[in-house]
């Protein structure tokens, strides 16, 4: 897995994609945070790290696309398939790569946060719900675009599902609002990607909710391993 890992960790860097990631991420941070925080003449960075759900929806499929489909449209899938390495161990690698990707676009928070401290005492407790918020949601994300990825072959094609899905979880608290069944309802609500986010922006560590998101991504690199054991064998 260390060896897949660091492959995968340095081909974002060989290529355009995990600047081009990095730069957006960090200049739409950054434009939230004056446009929030600084202008306003506020410590509350609660509003920086809301806007952010909506950057990430667009950046990941970004940042995921190529984990599987370069594989396959390069021809190099059967060689990583039977290499002497589990299937979980090659998605999790991939996984990892891209999360470590990720998680470097987030501390730029943290940087706000001591910029912020330099003015006035921020509420740590927090700070830190928001970045465990943004790491985990981001998580959930990643997971889902690595699946999306082993579908398709084309990048574009699974950039574009990645998207309409996240979108799609984005959107299950407006789905449910509509619905008379209140069951139904109540299962759009309690899988939405917004109210289980926004807990964390107002520093709520709800257990619940962090379980959630580490069971959405422990789901979706499953799936991605079943993917694999099918075309492994196909």
């Amino acid at each position: 897995m260390t060896a897949i890992f660091r492959r995968e960790f340095i081909s974002y860097f060989t290529s355009p994609i995990g600047y081009v990631f990095l730069a957006i991420f960090y200049c739409a941070a950054g434009f939230f945070f004056t446009l929030s925080s600084i202008q306003q003449g506020t410590t509350e960075l609660n509003t920086v790290f809301s806007m952010l759900m909506y950057v990430l929806i667009v950046l990941i499929p970004i940042l995921t696309m190529r984990t599987f489909s370069e594989e396959k449209k390069n021809k190099t899938e059967q060689c990583l398939l039977t290499a002497p390495v589990t299937l979980g161990a090659i998605v999790f690698g991939k996984y990892l790569a891209a999360f470590l990707v990720y998680a470097m676009g987030v501390l730029i928070t943290l940087v706000f946060a001591v910029i912020v401290a330099a003015i006035s005492t921020p509420d740590w407790l927090l700070v830190f719900g928001n970045i465990l918020g943004l790491i985990l949601l981001g998580s959930a994300f990643i997971s889902v675009g690595v699946f999306v990825s082993s579908l398709t072959e084309n990048q574009v094609v699974s950039a574009v599902l990645s998207f309409a899905i996240m979108v799609m979880l984005y959107l299950f608290s407006a789905i449910a609002s509509i619905i008379p069944i209140d069951f139904i309802a109540g299962i759009f609500t309690s899988l939405s990607f917004l109210d289980r986010y926004n807990g964390f922006t107002y520093g709520s560590f709800d257990l619940s909710n962090i379980l959630f998101f580490l069971s959405v991504t422990a789901a979706f690199l499953f799936f991605t391993v079943r993917v694999l054991e099918r075309r492994r064998w196909s």
